[in-house]
């Protein structure tokens, strides 16, 4: 089962707001945490984390705010999930530490990683554009838990 942080699915929630905006002007962290419930400190940071991972632009002044760094036909649910958690991982030996005792004898980490790489290109094929329509395909879709 996969499980996104709480962090990466305020993102998504983030992402789909933004971009039903569609080119509207920049949108408050203050209004995206009022819209859904979430902490402003915590959506803040949210933001600022795809604002460096190049998802978001980040505007000062008075009407500053968040808005897409390009249409979010380009932008897939495993960017935003990456940008957040950084690289997928389904064990131990998924990272490149290789910090498992088992490294070296295991006998299921090849097919572990194939598994990996497809949860990857799943979560690859669906944009943010699709959940802001609220249009998954059913073939694509991956089923997520809240951690």
């Amino acid at each position: 089962m996969l499980r996104l942080s709480k962090k990466a699915d305020y993102a998504l929630m983030a992402m789909k707001h933004l971009a039903q905006k569609g080119g509207a002007p920049s949108t408050s962290a203050r209004e995206i945490a009022e819209q859904y419930d979430i902490p402003i400190e915590l959506m803040a940071k949210v933001l600022q984390r795809l604002v460096r991972r190049g998802l978001l632009i980040s505007t000062q002044a008075t009407q500053g705010g968040y808005m897409l760094s390009r249409s979010s036909e380009s932008i897939s649910v495993a960017d935003v999930v990456e940008a957040i958690d950084g690289p997928f991982t389904v064990t131990a030996c998924s990272s490149e530490k290789h910090d498992c005792e088992q490294y070296g004898k295991c006998s299921v980490r090849g097919p572990l990683w194939q598994i990996r790489e497809r949860i990857v290109a799943a979560l690859g094929t669906v944009t943010i554009a699709e959940i802001a329509n609220e249009n998954v395909a059913t073939a694509s879709a991956v089923a997520v838990v809240r951690r």
